[in-house]
């Protein structure tokens, strides 16, 4: 079981790159079919696995390169139990696939992570991240995440995460299911253009609303999923935002819903988008995280990496 621990790398002033814009790059850039928008799968073939070690090689050789450090996170957003279903994971093949992908990126991170490397545990909301239709109480959400967070305890992960949260009350069940299995865990709540969540909180409630139910278990936030148009303008001096270390922002400006829709990928501005995380951490000097996400590829991760290490 992985010791639990609060006091992670990536809490310290020091930059850390992470990467989770993988899907939307296979899918749309090298036109790999993803059954439920799921990269698991590729775990169970020697060609998916070089595929996926080769993300993980070109994020820590970015960090390499910028100095920084590296959060790699596993491939297990969608592995859970209703999403795992429809694709034909049974529950036992459900269990040693996220254990495979935590040894596999172990093996990444023993191979080539020559400098801090984080292994973080990716998981995702039950429901639609966008358009959340059935949502959990928070004693609900813990006895469903703690299936998945008790598989992944049994490796040697270093933090669950807790990617595309919509609403509050989910990530508070993942943080009390982390907490139970001694786990540090990140919640990273997703927003709409407006900076408000999918079911329209903010995300200073969001985060009040999680620390006072949990104890402030999470060891910190992130933002994940938004353009930084969609976020900036929210963000501002105080305790709530002291909370968010991590940033991990969408190449394209497009909404959720237009971005649901679209048959082409909207890569956007690398450069941009470097240029506007590296402001952001520049302007809130606590933040240590930074990243890609949907439409994003190494462009981005290095032009994040390096207009952060510049500014």
């Amino acid at each position: 079981m992985a010791r639990y621990r609060q006091d992670l790398p990536q809490m310290e002033d020091g930059l850390f790159l992470t990467y989770v814009g993988m899907e939307t790059d296979l899918i749309f850039t090298q036109g790999i079919d993803l059954p439920g928008f799921a990269s698991y799968p590729l775990l169970d073939t020697e060609d998916g696995r070089a595929l996926l070690e080769g993300y993980y090689r070109a994020v820590i050789e970015t960090a390499r390169e910028a100095g920084a450090g590296v959060i790699l996170e596993s491939p297990t957003w969608v592995a859970n139990r209703d999403r795992a279903t429809q694709i034909g994971y049974g529950a036992e093949r459900l269990a040693g696939i996220n254990k495979a992908a935590i040894a596999h990126m172990q093996q990444a991170r023993d191979r080539f992570g020559d400098l801090p490397t984080v292994l973080s545990a990716n998981i995702g909301p039950r429901d639609d991240a966008y358009a959340p239709s059935d949502r959990m109480s928070p004693e609900q959400a813990d006895a469903y995440h703690a299936e998945q967070i008790a598989v992944l305890s049994e490796t040697d992960v270093d933090v669950i995460s807790g990617y595309t949260l919509a609403y509050p009350e989910e990530a508070i069940g993942i943080a009390r299911a982390a907490r139970r299995y001694d786990l540090p865990v990140v919640i990273s709540f997703t927003v709409e253009t407006d900076g408000r969540l999918p079911t329209g909180a903010t995300l200073e409630d969001a985060i009040g609303t999680v620390d006072a139910a949990t104890g402030s278990h999470p060891a910190y936030y992130m933002i994940n999923c938004a353009h930084p148009d969609h976020f900036e303008s929210v963000l501002e001096e105080g305790s709530w935002m002291q909370r968010i270390r991590g940033l991990v922002a969408n190449a394209s400006r497009s909404s959720h819903a237009e971005l649901d829709a679209a048959e082409v990928l909207d890569a956007g501005d690398p450069a941009e988008l470097g240029r506007q995380l590296a402001g952001l951490r520049q302007r809130f000097g606590h933040i240590s995280v930074l990243g890609g996400c949907c439409g994003t590829d190494m462009r981005h991760i290095a032009c994040i990496a390096s207009r952060a290490r510049s500014a």
